[in-house]
């Protein structure tokens, strides 16, 4: 049996993070409001998180220890733009200077514009319900890319739209926590159409500027949502979670195709593509079963019995990753940047095997001819995780949380050794030390 796998050479691996959940430091935001507010699982808070903030040379550092190809980073909105419509140029200086080291040490940057957390002054206004978001929106892009458009060629535009909506509205473990399935419904058709108007904005500028390498797209959210049963009643709170959950976001995002609830089908931003990659965040795999309810979709989501499962309580499903890319790629045939993949996992004993278990679905992938260009592990250090806190870690790099000192995991170390060999071990214990 060989016992190792070649990845493709031209396939970038590398590592993400989101500016709130590692920088510290920053009160102007919606989530530093949600957790003075006590809402955090296990009583931490976002002000230090990872203090990455202060330390980007160190974590720099660490990728290019790691052999990272490139490295996906949000910005952080509250801090560029700290009331409406006026920058902050100290922050441009922090972020450019980071983007300019990571450039130097050899790592490509992919960046995203809004990762769940912005502005109070936008979250006073109504956030991402209010329509005038959308022109707050295209305000700050256009700055950035003025900024950083000759740094970074690879552009998010937003991340996991369906999941901050999902969780802000209808779950309400994330800011605001308002109940509402009509806010919804209207967070999806304004955060659809400033992905569309700032896609056209990124494109504007650095051709402007004379770039034609310009890659812009947003980070979707997929998961696999299998029924529990042959009931007919299973199968279709499977499709309308699907709808809602996946095909409303893509179909807009991708096409500026409005479907319904938020849209008849029509194309109030122009018909066209616009995106130039699919992004997708993969994690895992529901079984869904019908439910009444129909805040959640008529669907009740539940793991599959006896199966293995992150301390997210998240089965562990590699297969899904090559059935959503497969079928995405079959209805949007473009570059798919795999731009999160990774598990929660304290001690370290699952994550080696997971790597190695979903690298083998992307050497499957591009074995069948689907374009597969990046995959980034999701994450590169331990985090603030969201509601659930510090003390939920997806880190290959450990963080002590008291001395703040980084520590690579062994876990850490096999996906360096990966980067650097491009072969990908049969079973975690086969990795040479």
């Amino acid at each position: 049996m060989n016992k190792y796998w070649q990845l493709p050479q031209d396939l970038l691996l590398g590592t993400a993070t989101a500016s709130l959940q590692i920088e510290g430091g920053d009160r102007n935001n919606n989530w530093y409001r949600f957790c003075e507010e006590g809402r955090i699982k296990d009583g931490t808070h976002c002000i230090i998180a990872a203090d990455h903030w202060n330390r980007v040379e160190e974590d720099i550092a660490l990728m290019k220890e790691m052999h990272q190809d490139t490295y996906r980073m949000s910005l952080e909105w509250s801090r560029i733009e700290q009331e409406a419509g006026v920058f902050n140029e100290e922050a441009l200086e922090h972020y450019h200077d980071e983007l300019s080291k990571l450039v130097a040490a050899g790592i490509r940057p992919c960046v995203t514009l809004h990762h769940f957390s912005h502005p109070l002054w936008l979250e006073n206004a109504g956030g991402w319900i209010d329509q005038r978001v959308v022109a707050s929106f295209v305000r700050y892009t256009a700055k950035v890319i003025q900024v950083f458009g000759g740094l970074v060629s690879d552009w998010v535009t937003i991340n996991e739209p369906s999941v901050y909506l999902y969780e802000g509205y209808i779950e309400v473990n994330a800011p605001p926590a308002k109940s509402n399935i009509v806010s919804y419904m209207k967070g999806a058709r304004n955060m659809i159409a400033a992905h569309i108007e700032a896609y056209k904005t990124i494109h504007q500028i650095r051709q402007s500027m004379g770039y034609t390498d310009t890659r812009v797209g947003v980070a979707n959210h997929i998961r696999v949502f299998d029924p529990i049963s042959t009931d007919i009643r299973d199968r279709m709170a499977s499709g309308i979670l699907d709808h809602v959950f996946h095909r409303i976001f893509l179909e807009g995002m991708i096409k500026g195709n409005f479907l319904f609830p938020i849209g008849l089908g029509g194309y109030p931003y122009g018909q066209g593509t616009f995106c130039d990659f699919l992004g997708i965040n993969y994690y895992s795999r529901d079984r869904v079963a019908f439910t009444w309810n129909p805040a959640n979709a008529f669907g009740k989501l539940t793991v599959e019995q006896g199966a293995p499962t992150s301390e997210m309580g998240w089965e562990i499903y590699p297969e899904g990753l090559y059935l959503v890319c497969a079928r995405l790629y079959a209805k949007y045939p473009m570059p798919i940047f795999i731009t999160e993949n990774g598990i929660c996992d304290a001690t370290d004993e699952k994550r080696s095997q997971f790597l190695i278990d979903h690298l083998k679905q992307v050497i499957r992938l591009r074995e069948e001819g689907i374009s597969v260009e990046r995959y980034y592990h999701w994450s590169l250090i331990d985090n603030f995780e969201w509601a659930e806190g510090l003390s939920r870690r997806f880190g290959l790099i450990h963080v002590d949380y008291e001395t703040l000192q980084r520590t690579i995991r062994p876990s850490g170390r096999l996906y360096a050794q990966i980067c650097k060999d491009r072969l990908v071990p049969g079973e975690a214990e086969f990795v040479s030390k």
